[in-house]
């Protein structure tokens, strides 16, 4: 995995903001490239003056964030039964709860799984499976993804020199953020619940 992870940084090392986009891309359809790691170290090497800005990081990255999750949107929009039909019954079954999921609770949840390790790359497929609307989707893809790249983006150039400690402190947090952003999305959804009927008054 290390091993992996070094050949993605170096991707980047040797092609810049353009490595740093086809890098997201990869990541959101449904490639695991470690965006958490990947954002961080672009952000310190913004700090560093291997990459100009930490700005530009953030935003060739979410740039590359939208093309993937339109991109694996697309393959479940325009696919989603066959594909899933290829992969056997179970994956149709997943296939039918995902689409009962976001019809039940919205859009937004598509917000909160930008948040999520490891869903986050393969959250945009279900999404286009169970037709969520196109304007939806992209909003809370787009919103969701900037604040992920700007935010990780800024945390490398501002704690660069302090990559060491902060790399293996960020691997460690993977499931406390998983756990945070599961929480988010009950809260959400016991408030879309408690605030439904007085938005239909």
């Amino acid at each position: 995995m290390e091993h992996y992870q070094s050949l993605i940084l170096g991707l980047i090392h040797t092609y810049g903001y353009a490595g740093l986009f086809l890098v997201m891309v990869l990541g959101n359809v449904a490639i695991p490239v470690g965006a958490e790691i990947v954002l961080v170290v672009a952000g310190a090497a913004a700090g560093s003056g291997h990459l100009s800005s930490w700005v530009l990081v953030g935003l060739f990255a979410t740039l590359g964030e939208i093309v993937g999750g339109i991109i694996l949107y697309a393959i479940g929009y325009y696919g989603g039964a066959p594909v899933a039909h290829r992969f056997g019954r179970r994956a149709e079954h997943e296939l039918a709860r995902a689409h009962v999921f976001y019809e039940k609770y919205g859009a937004g949840t598509v917000f909160v799984c930008r948040f999520i390790p490891f869903i986050r790359g393969v959250a945009s497929l279900p999404a286009g499976a169970s037709r969520m609307p196109k304007r939806y989707f992209l909003t809370y893809h787009t919103l969701g993804s900037a604040i992920f790249c700007f935010g990780l983006a800024y945390l490398g150039f501002a704690f660069g020199q302090h990559l060491d400690t902060i790399l293996p402190a960020l691997q460690r947090s993977s499931h406390t953020l998983v756990l945070i952003a599961l929480l988010a999305v009950l809260a959400y959804i016991v408030l879309r619940r408690r605030w439904a009927p007085k938005a239909g008054s």
